[in-house]
């Protein structure tokens, strides 16, 4: 078989395989990950979800990933936002939503909770977090974003 042929052919086996590898189901691992209707930071809000959902990938274009909600919701959505571990919130014998908040889960889903932040501080003694807790207060609402990223000339594409 010519040489071409061949390099054609693997190319098209790799494009098949990628797909089949980007088909299937994904988990939200951020504290919210914004739905949108096209792949870009300016496109329409179609849904919000939240840690530990899922959703089955449609594709991906750049830093976005399309997908499909539980819900049957078809949008774009950034892919750091996504996961392919399955995360599941199981709730104890008391409420999940009285013992920690999503912000905490999110964190904790990612290795990061109270215990491990306490002791992060009891080794470094000299670090001041004042700046950090009070950043971690900032609250930036959508539209805000869109104006500042307008603001500052950045298009709106992936």
């Amino acid at each position: 078989m010519n040489r071409n042929i061949k390099i054609i052919l693997f190319a098209l086996l790799l494009t098949s395989w990628a797909g089949a590898a980007m088909a299937g189901t994904m988990s939200v691992q951020s504290e919210k990950a914004v739905i949108r209707a096209s792949p870009g930071p300016f496109a329409q809000t179609l849904a919000t979800l939240t840690y530990g959902d899922q959703v089955t990938v449609v594709g991906e274009q750049g830093a976005w990933t399309q997908v499909r909600t539980a819900s049957g919701a078809t949008g774009w959505t950034q892919t750091a936002s996504l996961s392919t571990k399955k995360i599941v919130l199981q709730a104890g014998s008391t409420d999940v939503s009285k013992t920690a908040s999503g912000e905490e889960l999110a964190l904790a889903g990612k290795g990061f909770n109270s215990q491990v932040e306490g002791q992060f501080k009891a080794n470094n003694p000299n670090i001041d977090f004042k700046w950090i807790d009070y950043m971690e207060k900032i609250k930036v609402s959508e539209s805000q974003m869109v104006q500042f990223l307008r603001a500052g000339g950045l298009k709106g594409g992936n």
